[in-house]
């Protein structure tokens, strides 16, 4: 090896926790960097999907009509029979 590649291993060697510490620091910066992209997207994709969702519910509202003549029918015809006793 020449001079130059010892004195560069040297200088790496004497360096190196500082380096492993480096390596280790920007590994977990890039992993939290990336968890908290993840949640905004999926948290931006759910925010879009419920607006859509009421948006859509929103134009098409549903409405149920319910004919209750015949329960009233039945109802007034125990209250007749109730009095007649």
């Amino acid at each position: 090896m020449s001079q130059e590649k010892v004195d560069r291993y040297k200088e790496e060697k004497a360096n190196r926790k500082k380096i492993m510490k480096r390596e280790k620091i920007k590994k977990a910066i890039g992993s939290v960097v990336g968890t908290i992209l993840c949640v905004v997207i999926v948290g931006w994709i759910g925010y879009s999907g419920y607006n859509f969702y009421q948006s859509q519910k929103a134009e098409n509202p549903t409405s149920t009509e319910i004919d209750l003549s015949a329960v009233n029918d039945y109802l007034g015809s125990l209250s007749e029979t109730g009095d007649a006793e």
